[in-house]
């Protein structure tokens, strides 16, 4: 049975993903449906987390409009997801940014990676 269930959901995976870690700028580009009509919208801020593994893997991103802090969870594998484009890659010594969600303005930066 266990065998079967991997097998399913190798077919599932994208072949082709970005490589991006915790604290990194990314740009999620998003497949709306609205009707009968279909469109992409970009989502770009920081990667506060990424979690699960396989197909059913999950990723964060947090971004600040209006002054007021959005986060949106992602399927990594998902077909709505149409691509991830990093943008800025960042400095992070830790698994998960929540800390984030308590500050604003330059406080909620992080420090970019020097390669």
């Amino acid at each position: 049975m266990n065998e079967i269930i991997r097998q399913i959901e190798a077919e599932q995976l994208k072949s082709e993903i970005a490589d991006f870690r915790i604290g990194d700028t990314v740009k999620v580009y998003g497949k709306i449906k609205e009707g009968n009509r279909e469109r992409i919208q970009v989502f770009e801020g920081i990667v506060i987390k990424r979690q699960g593994g396989s197909n059913r893997e999950t990723f964060t991103v947090r971004k600040i409009s209006n002054g007021i802090g959005v986060e949106k969870t992602w399927p990594l594998h998902s077909p709505n997801v149409e691509k991830i484009e990093v943008v800025r890659h960042g400095k992070a010594r830790r698994a998960k940014l929540n800390y984030l969600r308590g500050r604003v303005g330059k406080a909620a930066k992080v420090k970019a990676l020097v390669k």
